[in-house]
């Protein structure tokens, strides 16, 4: 008979308990393993059929759908001062966003983005749970739409347990068919649009029709095609289960004052099947029906009676199932609620609850969170639309040349981040006689294209009669001027070497 791992809190035959820093040792178990333990691996080998349910939460996800859907494949095609709106230009190493471009040396505000993301997501989870994986979650949105397609071919729950149950047939063959045909074609669609946010897409759409793309394009397309089609039409709930680490570490954000998915215990125990025209509080039983809609609708499978669990994703498909059943036994709406289990224990109303929802921890993330908004608005807002890096020509420091003049050789490295085109006009103090020009026409002048940068090699000289050996501090100056006339000033700080 073939042995199914397990976790054995004893070291071999000792008696002794694992100390808390060492793992448990892993053993073969084989007939006699523990009910739980092969409830739990029957779990991870069985598939969840979900019932399709209608209400108010179904409808927000709808929603959610919808609008991250007409974002994902709508924004790629765009159009911001002839070209488009957003598109992370890896090759070219520039990310435009609207009306903004960055460079590597924007790098920071990267940093800045990503702190801003980890604290609204500390915020939002002490708030309100998983919110974000019950409604905006690509896995979630991924799954739902697939679902979608999955009842409109082959039924709903019932319909698709007889189908998987039924030998196989030509209607069986032509449904599974039709199905994974209708999945391709959407995830091949959501891949070539996320391929559309790193290449023009526009270009991208005319390659695909003629086959004319490179390997690469067609390596990551395929790629993230792929992986929606896994992820949404096969592996689904175990993302969420098994793989996603938000699942694992959203326990030490979640507090007994968070709102979550939760069953009211109190009022839905003991219990049990009734018939409407038995007073059941008489009878001495709760609310609840145990129906079992409320885990024939969940995604993830749980069963949200047994109390909040890393595997509920917030998305309030039982919320829905169980208020059609209260309505049905003309019971009260509410015995499965967005509340916090502070509320069920002690009693509280929803207005109780919510006041209690801002409390120090949530308050102390609100501040944090619009401290760094603000400075990282305000920094993006006022940053220089020009970028001027002085870099010294190391294998010539300093030397006298013609006309008794003593020459430093600079390189400029000049970023313009605006939409329109640039005229330099260039300048350097802080030696007497100090002149600049460029190394290739002599010009004090330079032009530099929208959005785009120029390596240009420039020369410094001053009168050798009027400075002294060693090394000077300077300033090199370049006024840029755009043809709307608006002017920007950038003065950067170099050296200049006197030789003896």
């Amino acid at each position: 008979m073939s042995s199914e791992p397990s976790v054995n809190p004893d070291r071999g035959s000792s008696s002794a308990e694992v100390p808390a820093w060492q793992p448990p040792r892993v053993s073969r178990v084989g007939a006699g393993s523990s009910p739980q333990v092969e409830k739990a691996l029957a779990d991870v080998r069985s598939k969840i059929y979900p019932r399709s349910v209608s209400g108010i939460f179904a409808r927000w996800r709808v929603l959610m759908v919808v609008l991250t859907q007409l974002v994902f494949y709508g924004l790629p095609w765009l159009q911001w001062n002839g070209r488009q709106a957003v598109l992370f230009d890896l090759a070219a190493r520039k990310f435009y966003i609207f009306g903004m471009v960055l460079w590597p040396q924007d790098v920071i505000y990267l940093a800045v983005l990503l702190v801003l993301s980890a604290f609204a997501l500390f915020l939002f989870t002490a708030m309100a749970g998983r919110l974000f994986c019950g409604y905006a979650c690509p896995q979630t949105v991924y799954t739902e739409i697939f679902m979608w397609v999955e009842r409109r071919i082959e039924g709903d729950r019932l319909a698709r347990i007889r189908l998987d149950e039924q030998p196989w047939s030509w209607r069986k063959l032509r449904l599974k068919v039709s199905k994974h045909i209708v999945w391709i074609l959407i995830a091949w669609w959501t891949g070539s649009t996320f391929i559309g946010y790193f290449a023009p897409i526009r270009e991208l759409g005319m390659g695909l029709l003629t086959l004319s793309l490179g390997p690469w394009q067609w390596f990551w397309m395929a790629f993230y095609a792929f992986a929606t089609w896994g992820n949404a039409g096969f592996m689904r709930e175990a993302v969420c289960k098994y793989m996603c680490p938000y699942a694992r570490f959203q326990s030490v954000m979640v507090d007994d004052d968070t709102f979550v998915v939760t069953y009211d215990h109190v009022r839905g125990e003991p219990r049990g099947g009734r018939s409407r025209r038995v007073d059941h509080k008489e009878a001495g039983m709760g609310d609840c029906v145990d129906c079992s809609l409320c885990v024939q609708v969940c995604p993830t499978g749980i069963d949200i009676r047994d109390g909040l669990q890393y595997m509920c994703i917030g998305c309030g498909a039982c919320v829905d199932a169980c208020d059609q059943v209260m309505d049905k036994m003309d019971y009260d709406k509410g015995l499965i609620r967005y509340t916090s289990g502070r509320a069920i224990t002690d009693g509280l109303t929803q207005s109780q609850v919510r006041k209690r929802m801002f409390r120090p921890r949530v308050l102390a993330y609100m501040a944090i969170l619009s401290l760094i908004g603000i400075a990282f608005v305000v920094s993006l807002a006022t940053r220089t639309t020009l970028r001027v890096d002085v870099i010294r020509d190391r294998g010539v420091l300093g030397r006298e040349v013609a006309g008794g003049m003593i020459e430093n050789v600079y390189r400029l490295q000049i970023i313009n981040t605006t939409e329109s085109p640039l005229t330099l006009t260039l300048g350097a103090g802080g030696v007497p006689g100090l002149s600049i020009m460029t190394a290739d026409h002599g010009s004090t002048t330079v032009g530099i294209d929208p959005s785009s940068n120029r390596l240009v090699p420039v020369v410094v000289r001053a009168p050798a009669q009027q400075v002294k050996p060693g090394l000077y501090d300077i300033e090199l100056t370049a006024v840029a001027r755009s043809p709307e006339g608006d002017e920007t000033v950038v003065v950067e700080r170099s050296s200049f070497f006197v030789p003896k």
